[in-house]
């Protein structure tokens, strides 16, 4: 089953976590996203859920909305085996969001914290973030100390990382 942004919301509501919405048509990637976000405050993401050789381990890695990433030289940099990208199915299993709709927000629904979380240290610098809340329809802004403040509440601390370029 996946989830439902209204649980997001009240969540966020919670913890007092405001947050200004964009309403657009479905975006499915960040290429999607260029024709319409481009004059939004914030930092635009392209988010990733990649997995291990063995299947094992998964990883959310954030990026900048049009930075390529050089998947091999992050697994070694990393020490781990061949990343990849995860299917479908295990983002439905861990996650609980389709293709194209993840992002920061969706780590409230790994309750048993089975996802490693890794943001670019040249996004993290900045201060208003562009989220997708569970769905590719509306892009959520949110600061960077709220976002914080989610991470501690999901029990995810994310790794500021060096994320090399292909």
């Amino acid at each position: 089953m996946l989830a439902d942004k209204t649980k997001l919301a009240a969540l966020l509501a919670q913890l007092n976590i405001n947050y200004e919405v964009i309403e657009h048509p479905p975006l499915h990637g960040s290429l999607d996203a260029d024709a319409f976000m481009v004059e939004r405050p914030g930092t635009r993401l392209k988010n990733l859920f990649l997995r291990d050789n063995e299947g094992k381990r998964h990883f959310l890695v954030i990026t900048a909305h049009d930075k390529q990433l050089d998947l091999k030289v992050l697994s070694k940099q990393q020490g781990l085996s061949r990343l990849g990208f995860a299917s479908s199915e295990r983002l439905a299993r861990y996650l609980k969001v389709a293709p194209g709709c993840v992002s920061m927000l969706s780590l409230m629904n790994d309750k048993q914290n089975e996802v490693s979380v890794w943001l670019d240290q040249d996004i993290w610098q900045g201060e208003l973030f562009h989220c997708h809340p569970f769905e590719n329809t509306q892009t959520w802004l949110l600061n960077k100390a709220d976002l914080e403040q989610f991470f501690n509440f999901t029990e995810h601390q994310p790794r500021v990382v060096f994320l090399p370029l292909r």
